[in-house]
């Protein structure tokens, strides 16, 4: 039983660690499905976790700090969406500028507003997402395995976890079943099909970037208000770039894509329960390798797949309208 309940804690783990890089994955599909590279995941899920600590530190609301990390993510989404899709520029470049400026802007402001080293102050009571305990689950608990699975493993998450879950099957629905999902696979497959169908490929690009900063609004402001109490430097910690990596990994499809961040969250949450334990013949692994288990994964299977994944054809490539 002892077995059963460490695997079943370690899957508890994996839904709530995989819970941001869901939810920035899926906000990278929309982006790159419409052909556009962004590399700025990272900058947009940052700048949210800070906008959402910071306002719901002063409200003292964690719907209103969700509602601000959403609209900061959307502002960095359009400015990227400003430079690469209205002036043509490059993709990656601005990706990355964003990505810079927010890792030096957000622990800016928080020092500024906050005089607490480049922190928020602690969140706690509505200003963060508390666990919600599903009905009968403390009742089922004493129930062999599945009370005990229902208790812990589907019970007591917030309702962003439940949000990141419940994204996979409507995403996909919306790139697969809807009017404005086939057009954005369109545009990045053959924008020039699009704008001779009399259709605007900046608007369509747009639209896509929106969702993205949607999404990554979502993720972000989970990590400070949900899984997090609070803002802290670099509170992301490459969760954009895992996120990113999964997407390709998964060939830019949600139900792949799910998997994929479930691997790379296992992996970290395997990792947490590993440090200062002696395994068998090799004794105590070194912390930081353990740590670097994730990133190494995450090299491995992109070094092995990365080649067979065929992205959209027109990603990376602005489209400049035929006179």
């Amino acid at each position: 039983m002892e077995t059963f309940q460490i695997i079943i804690l370690l899957l508890d783990a994996t839904f709530r660690i995989a819970t941001p890089l869901i939810l920035a994955a899926l906000a990278g599909m929309f982006s790159e499905r419409a052909g556009v590279v962004d590399i700025g995941l990272e900058g947009k899920m940052l700048g949210a976790a800070f906008a959402a600590a910071a306002v719901a530190a002063v409200s003292g609301s964690a719907w209103v700090g969700l509602g601000a990390g959403i609209l900061t993510s959307i502002a960095l989404s359009m400015l990227h969406a400003y430079a690469c899709v209205t002036h043509k520029g490059n993709q990656v470049v601005s990706g990355m500028a964003i990505n810079i400026v927010v890792a030096g802007l957000s622990p800016t402001l928080a020092y500024a507003w906050f005089s607490m080293g480049g922190q928020t102050p602690p969140l706690g009571g509505d200003a963060r997402f508390k666990s919600i305990v599903l009905p009968y689950a403390e009742t089922a608990r004493d129930v062999p395995v599945i009370g005990y699975i229902y208790a812990e493993l589907i019970s007591n998450h917030n309702i962003i976890v439940y949000m990141a879950i419940a994204a996979v099957p409507i995403c996909a629905w919306i790139l697969y079943k809807t009017r404005f999902g086939l057009r954005v696979r369109a545009v990045g497959e053959n924008p020039h099909a699009v704008d001779t169908a009399g259709i605007s490929v900046d608007w369509l690009r747009y639209k896509a970037l929106i969702m993205t900063g949607f999404l990554c609004g979502i993720s972000g402001s989970y990590l400070s208000t949900a899984h997090g109490a609070g803002f802290i430097r670099d509170m992301t910690a490459g969760k954009g770039y895992l996120a990113l990596a999964a997407l390709i990994f998964g060939k830019w499809r949600p139900v792949p894509t799910l998997f994929a961040c479930l691997l790379f969250a296992f992996t970290d949450a395997v990792q947490a329960r590993l440090q200062g334990v002696e395994l068998p013949i090799v004794g105590v692994i070194p912390v930081q390798f353990i740590q670097a288990l994730p990133y190494i994964l995450t090299v491995l299977l992109l070094a092995g797949f990365v080649g067979k994944a065929q992205p959209p054809k027109s990603i990376g490539e602005p489209y400049i309208k035929e006179r």
